[in-house]
């Protein structure tokens, strides 16, 4: 079984998350893409981030209708902060790893804790967003191997979808359509929401 693991804060998730981890499935030739939403990241501490139940249902509702596309709860379940080498072992019985993850945290990927242990337990696949482009000769500058795969999507941020349900503006055509009324049903991103 090839498992891709997809973590992130999903704050909220949005189309191109959904792009980039069928690309990489269909690419890699995946059976599955496990999608983890972050418990407490450590890379983000002291950023307010919506609450892990509101997080898992939005990626609940976004995925429900790919069978190739599962959710865990495996981060928000464990307390304190939540570091991958940690998810990578909970979800080791779920065979060949592959952890897919931004091309912009490639390069951070090296700070990570125990790191060394997480490129041995799983291969690291990178994405990178339409219209963005790593350096050059990448791959003689990282200690570990990865595999590079363009996204078919469109240049979507979580950030942006924020700041666009804060100021009332739409988000269809940038999150799934029960994401949207998820979010407009729980006030998420707006003052006074949940």
């Amino acid at each position: 079984m090839k498992t891709g693991i997809f973590g992130g804060t999903f704050d909220p998730v949005h189309l191109g998350h959904l792009a980039a981890a069928n690309e990489v499935r269909f690419r890699l030739g995946l059976d599955k893409v496990v999608f983890v939403p972050a418990g407490q990241p450590w890379q983000k501490a002291g950023r307010a981030i919506t609450a892990g139940e509101h997080r898992l249902a939005m990626l609940a509702a976004a995925t429900a209708s790919n069978p190739f596309f599962e959710v865990s709860r495996v981060e928000l379940d464990r307390p304190g902060p939540t570091y991958t080498i940690d998810t990578l072992a909970e979800l080791e019985e779920a065979g060949e790893l592959h952890l897919i993850v931004g091309a912009d945290a490639l390069l951070g990927l090296t700070t990570w804790r125990q790191w060394q242990d997480v490129v041995r337990r799983a291969r690291v696949v990178a994405v990178t967003r339409p219209g963005t482009a790593l350096p050059e000769g990448l791959a003689g500058l990282l200690p570990f191997p990865f595999t590079l795969v363009g996204s078919a999507g469109v240049a979507i941020s979580s950030t942006e979808c924020r700041e666009r349900a804060a100021a009332g503006l739409p988000l269809s055509y940038l999150v799934p359509d029960a994401v949207v009324t998820y979010i407009e049903q729980h006030r998420l991103y707006q003052e006074g929401g949940a």
